[in-house]
C-alpha cells in the first residue's frame, strides 16, 4: 500500500492533479514491528513521496507537482513532523549561503514539494484552552500506549505556530469542524484534503473545479447581474456533472469514488478587486458581508442545479444512505444567512441577498423531494493560473496582496503585475484625471498608495493589501483575512484555499493566536505565511527584495581543461575564428573571437565583447535569450557566407553570424524548433499539396515548394513566383 500510493500520486501528476495524504495510519517511529525492530515512522516515507513529487512535474511541464501530506495530532510523530520543514529550511539557507543555487541546494534538502497540515480535534484545542497535558496514541501497538509521548498542549501549538513563522508550513485543519458539516458521514469520515486545502472529501475521491470572475457580474450601476449569474453557474455546474462521467482516473478506486458521489467544485475569483471597486476596504464588515451573500448564492444555485439534474437522471448512488445528515448540512447552509447582515451589504447588491434566500428555501424544498446529483457543491480554490487567464486582478477569495508585485517564473524570468483596479476605484471616488495620474506614477515607484499625492485618509483603507510595503504601515490584519474566511465558510461544501499573510515582522504569538481564532470562527483549515520567512519566494513586493534576488548572481567557471569548438567562417571577405568552451554536460561556457587581418581595434571590439559573453554565459544568462538580443544585429561587413556553417547562406553581421552559429550548434530546443518546422511544412501540404525542398531564400533559409508555381521561406515569408515563370 505504501508503494501503490507513490504509484498512484505520480500517475496523478502527470496528468497535472494534486493529491493530498494523511500519513497518520503509518506506524509511528516509537513503536514496534511484530518481527523486532524499530519502525521508519512516517516521516522516512514522507521524504520519498516527497521525491516522487520532485520527480514527475504537474502535467508533464515546468510547475512543480501539487501535493499535500497531514498528520492527526494524536500521531506520536507529531513533534517531528510539525519541526521538520523549518529544519530543512535552515539546511537550505546554510547552503544557499555558501554559493550553491538555490534551485540545486533546493533538490538537496527534503519536504520541498510538499505543503504540510496538522489535523487538529476539538479535544485537542479545549486542552489548549484549559493548558492541559496532550497524550499522543498508537497506531497499531495499543498495548505501547503509555509510551507514547505526552506533551503540554500549548507548547505543541507553539511549535506549530513556530516552524510555520520560519517556513510557512505547518498550517493546520480542524477535523471536527471539517466533518460537522460533511454530507456524507455515513459513508465515511473525511481525513485529507487536496494540496490547497479547499477540496475535502473522503479518501479516494476526485473533484473538478471551476471558478466564475466575479467582477464580470458587476454593471455599471454597481448592481450585481443576478440572473447572469445564475445562468452562468447553473451551465458550469451541469458541465461539471458531465464532466464526471467524462473523465479517465488513475485509480479504479477513485473512479469509483468518483461516480459514487459526484462532487462538484464551483467557486469563484476577483473577490478583492469586486469589494475594490464598489470602494469597500476588504477588511470590512460591508465587504465581508457581501462576500457571504454571493458566496451563499453560488453555492445555493449549484445545489439547486443538482436537484434538478437528480429529478432528471437521480441522485448520486450513496445518497439515500446519506439522506438525513446531507439534508441537515443543507439546513445549516440555509440558517447561515441569518449570520449576514443586510445593513451592510450596499443598497445595489441587496437584491443578491433576496435571491440567496429564496435559493435555499429552494435547496431544502427540492432536496426532501428529489435528493441530490451531487455531494458536494463548491469549493474556494487558488485560482492562480486560471486567474490569470480570466483576466483577474485578484485570485480565490484573496485580497490584493500588493498594488505592485513581482513574480519570478519557473524558467528563471520575472512578470511584473500592477492592479488593474485601482484606477476605475479611484474615478468611482470622484477624483480628477490629473490626481490619478499623479497618484498613479506614486504607486508605480513606491508600491502603495500611502503617503501618495491627493487620497484622502478615510480613502486609504479600499487600497490596503495582504502584503505591507517596506517603510510603510498599513496593510491587512490577520484578523481580517480570518473574519473574510469565516463569513463565506458556512457557504462552501468544502474549504476555503486561503493565505493568511502576515508582514515579515510579525510574531510568533502571532500566529498562534491565528491558529487559536480560526478554530473559533469555525474555519475548516488555515495556513499563514510571514514575508520573506523563505529564502526564496514566488512572489516579492518590493523593488529591494527583488535587487536582492537578481544581484548575486552565482558564477559557474569552466574546469581548467576542457572540450572545445574551433570554427572558421568568411563573410563577404571578413575571415573570422570562433572558438567555443563547453562544460561538461556540453553547454557553452565562453567564447573566443578571433578576425584575421582587421587590425588591433576591431580585433579588441571582438574580443571585449567575447569576454562579456563568457560572463554572461558563467552567471547563467541562458543562451537563447543571448541568441535573441544578438542575432539579426545589422551593420557591415554584412551579406554571403563564403565559408561556414552549411545551413547558414547570409548574416547581416559578424555578431548576427556568430549567434545563428551559436544557435544551430547548441540550443538545445533546436530538435523541437526542427520538428515545429517540420509540422508546419506537413500541414502546408496538406493545405496546398504535397512540398519539397527548394532553394535558398535570400535570408538564408531554405525556401519550400507549397504549391505548384510559388516556393516559400517559413521564417521569413517571402515568397517567389518562378515557379510558374514570375
Amino acid at each position: 500500500g505504501i508503494m501503490e500510493l507513490a504509484k498512484n500520486e505520480a500517475l496523478l501528476f502527470k496528468y497535472g492533479s494534486g493529491t493530498g495524504s494523511n500519513l497518520s495510519t503509518l506506524r509511528s517511529s516509537y513503536e514496534k514491528l511484530s518481527g523486532g525492530g524499530k519502525p521508519s515512522g512516517p516521516l522516512a516515507y514522507w521524504a520519498f513521496y516527497d521525491k516522487v513529487a520532485g520527480i514527475v512535474k504537474s502535467g508533464g511541464k515546468t510547475r512543480r507537482a501539487a501535493k499535500m501530506d497531514i498528520l492527526n495530532v494524536w500521531h506520536p510523530d507529531i513533534l517531528h513532523f510539525i519541526e521538520s520543514k523549518g529544519k530543512e529550511e535552515e539546511k537550505l539557507q546554510i547552503i544557499v549561503d555558501n554559493g550553491i543555487p538555490y534551485k540545486d541546494a533546493q533538490d538537496s534538502v527534503n519536504y520541498q514539494n510538499t505543503n504540510i497540515a496538522v489535523r487538529v480535534n476539538d479535544a485537542f484545542m479545549n486542552s489548549v484552552e484549559k493548558n492541559t497535558e496532550w497524550k499522543t496514541i498508537p497506531v497499531h501497538n495499543k498495548e505501547m500506549a503509555n509510551l507514547m509521548p505526552s506533551f503540554n498542549s500549548r507548547e505543541l501549538l507553539m511549535k506549530i505556530a513556530e516552524s510555520n513563522w520560519k517556513c510557512g508550513d505547518p498550517g493546520i485543519q480542524y477535523h471536527d469542524i471539517i466533518n460537522k458539516w460533511h454530507t456524507c458521514p455515513n459513508s465515511t469520515p473525511i481525513e485529507a484534503s487536496n494540496p490547497c486545502s479547499e477540496y475535502m472529501f473522503i479518501d479516494n475521491s476526485s473533484c473538478n473545479l471551476a471558478s466564475v470572475n466575479l467582477l464580470k457580474f458587476l454593471n455599471k450601476d454597481e448592481t450585481f447581474d443576478i440572473n447572469a449569474f445564475n445562468s452562468t453557474v447553473k451551465i458550469v455546474a451541469i458541465a461539471q456533472d458531465l464532466e464526471i462521467d467524462n473523465s479517465c482516473f488513475p485509480t479504479e478506486k477513485i473512479a469509483e469514488n468518483s461516480h459514487k458521489f459526484r462532487p462538484l467544485g464551483m467557486g469563484y475569483a476577483n473577490l478583492g478587486a469586486l469589494v475594490m471597486k464598489l470602494g469597500l476596504p476588504y477588511d470590512s464588515d460591508e465587504a465581508r458581508a457581501t462576500a457571504g451573500a454571493i458566496t451563499a448564492l453560488l453555492t445555493g444555485k449549484v445545489y439547486e442545479t443538482s436537484t434538478e439534474m437528480a429529478e432528471s437522471i437521480g441522485t448520486f448512488e450513496e445518497f439515500e444512505k446519506n439522506k438525513e445528515p446531507m439534508l441537515n448540512v443543507m439546513k445549516m447552509h440555509r440558517n447561515a444567512l441569518k449570520n449576514i447582515d443586510r445593513n451592510k451589504i450596499p443598497k445595489s447588491l441587496e437584491s443578491v441577498l433576496d435571491e440567496a434566500e429564496k435559493t435555499w428555501d429552494n435547496v431544502i424544498r427540492r432536496g426532501e423531494l428529489y435528493g441530490f446529483r451531487n455531494s458536494q457543491a463548491s469549493v474556494l480554490a487558488p485560482t492562480g493560473t486560471t486567474g490569470r487567464m480570466m483576466d483577474c486582478d485578484t485570485l480565490g477569495i484573496e485580497p490584493e496582496i500588493g498594488l505592485v508585485q513581482t513574480k519570478f517564473l519557473s524558467d528563471g524570468g520575472t512578470l511584473k503585475i500592477i492592479n488593474n483596479s485601482v484606477e476605475p476605484t479611484m474615478e468611482r471616488l470622484g477624483y480628477k484625471k490629473s490626481q490619478i495620474k499623479e497618484m498613479l506614477d506614486y504607486i508605480t515607484k513606491n508600491e502603495t498608495i500611502e503617503g501618495g499625492p491627493h487620497i484622502s485618509e478615510e480613502h486609504l483603507p479600499i487600497f490596503d493589501c495582504s502584503n505591507k510595503p517596506e517603510e510603510r504601515k498599513r496593510t491587512i490584519s490577520y484578523q481580517g483575512h480570518l473574519k473574510m474566511m469565516a463569513a463565506v465558510q458556512p457557504f462552501i461544501s468544502g474549504a476555503i484555499s486561503k493565505t493568511v499573510n502576515l508582514p515579515k515582522e510579525a510574531s510568533i504569538e502571532e500566529v498562534y493566536t491565528s491558529f487559536v481564532e480560526a478554530w473559533k470562527l469555525g474555519i475548516k483549515s488555515v495556513t499563514l505565511y510571514r514575508n520573506d520567512c523563505k529564502k526564496w519566494q514566488p512572489m516579492n513586493f518590493s523593488k529591494k527584495n527583488l535587487e536582492k534576488e537578481v544581484s548575486k548572481p552565482v558564477r559557474r567557471k569552466l574546469p581548467t581543461t576542457c572540450f572545445s569548438k574551433r570554427h572558421k567562417f568568411d563573410l563577404v571577405g571578413h575571415e573570422g575564428y570562433l572558438h567555443v568552451g563547453m562544460y561538461e554536460d556540453g553547454k557553452p561556457g565562453e567564447i573566443f573571437i578571433g578576425m584575421s587581418k582587421e587590425g588591433s581595434t576591431i580585433g579588441g571590439l571582438m574580443d571585449a565583447f567575447a569576454t562579456s559573453i563568457s560572463l554572461n554565459l558563467q552567471h547563467g544568462v541562458e543562451l537563447d535569450s543571448l541568441v535573441k538580443k544578438f542575432k539579426n544585429q545589422k551593420f557591415e561587413p554584412n551579406g554571403l557566407v563564403y565559408e561556414g556553417h552549411p545551413d547558414i547562406k547570409t548574416a547581416e553581421s559578424i555578431i548576427d553570424y556568430i549567434f545563428q552559429f551559436m544557435e544551430k550548434e547548441f540550443l538545445s530546443n533546436e530538435i523541437k524548433l526542427g520538428e515545429k518546422k517540420e509540422e508546419i511544412i506537413n500541414n502546408t501540404s496538406e493545405v496546398f499539396g504535397n512540398s519539397e525542398p527548394a532553394k535558398f531564400c535570400p535570408c538564408g533559409e531554405k525556401m519550400t515548394k507549397v504549391n505548384h508555381c510559388t516556393y516559400e521561406c517559413l521564417k521569413c515569408h517571402f515568397q517567389d513566383k518562378a515557379g510558374c515563370g514570375g
